[in-house]
């Protein structure tokens, strides 16, 4: 099977597929998001691949991001295997609509305002209790997050914000015990799970330097990754859970496109492997 690598390079992620691809008798190709190109009407052939895995959303302009969604709805109608499916694609990328959705489906997440200028971010860093992390509305491994309880910091912040026309997306701070769980899900089933311990800092992202460790999960963790990856939609994702000051546990982001440098050498996972059968299998 023919199978292009959605990404914006060939990072460790992208050479890990193609390890496992080439093991398991496929053929990958990587394709970088940012030169992808589209016909209608002028009798443009099929595409050329048979499932498309993507590995990363590069940054862009609002218009070359819904024309790269776009694309990966037409493939899709063509018959294409896409993984993750677009409709979870959009919905994860957009970390108001799958709060929402979480939210809807039952689960607990932290309280969240999220608002288009800096008077409504300052009434809501009041209203969340003086101490929030604001967010950008789409981002990843703790980049670009701020935590916030100082009032003249969160009134500069507010307002940097508000001039580059972004969404404040405010978030009350969850006291919890320095680590978080990462859970991979694959198929409706839980693949491997670890704990992220912090290092210094209130950010659990192994990215900022959190370490990781293998932990086993209750049945009650099991269900509820799972509620989270179904509620928006996604085949393989990674679910952050967090658990709050009184036991508490609240799903705190589901990631539609998850990165496993960390997860496959803790818990002696093929990811990569599982990845490749997962898209090859839709």
């Amino acid at each position: 099977m023919h199978i292009a690598l959605l990404s914006g390079g060939d990072g460790w992620h992208v050479r890990d597929l193609q390890r496992a691809g080439a093991e398991l008798g496929h053929d990958t190709e990587v394709v970088d998001f940012r030169g992808i190109s589209a016909q209608v009407g002028c009798s443009s052939p099929p595409s050329a691949f048979d499932a498309v895995l993507v590995r990363t959303m590069p940054p862009g302009s609002l218009e070359q991001v819904v024309f790269r969604m776009d694309l990966l709805h037409a493939w899709q109608a063509q018959g294409v295997r896409v993984l993750n499916p677009p409709r979870a694609l959009e919905t994860c990328v957009d970390k108001y609509l799958a709060l929402v959705r979480l939210s809807a489906a039952g689960m607990l997440v932290p309280p969240t305002i999220v608002c288009q200028n800096a008077d409504e971010g300052l009434a809501a860093f009041e209203k969340l209790g003086r101490d929030v992390v604001i967010k950008p509305l789409f981002g990843s491994e703790g980049r670009g997050m701020v935590r916030v309880s100082d009032g003249e910091l969160a009134w500069r912040t507010m307002r940097a914000i508000e001039r580059t026309q972004a969404i404040l997306y405010v978030q009350r701070f969850i006291r919890h015990p320095g680590w978080d769980l990462r859970v991979f899900v694959s198929r409706g089933r839980v693949l491997a799970s670890m704990r992220r311990i912090a290092n210094g800092d209130w950010r659990t992202n192994v990215a900022q330097g959190a370490t990781a460790e293998p932990w086993p999960l209750t049945s009650e963790l099991e269900s509820l990754a799972l509620l989270a990856s179904e509620a928006v939609g996604t085949i393989v994702a990674g679910i952050d859970l967090l658990r709050g000051p009184d036991g508490e546990w609240y799903v705190i982001e589901v990631n539609a496109v998850p990165g496993w440098k960390a997860l496959a050498p803790v818990t002696g996972i093929d990811v990569a492997a599982e990845m490749i059968r997962t898209v090859t299998t839709l």
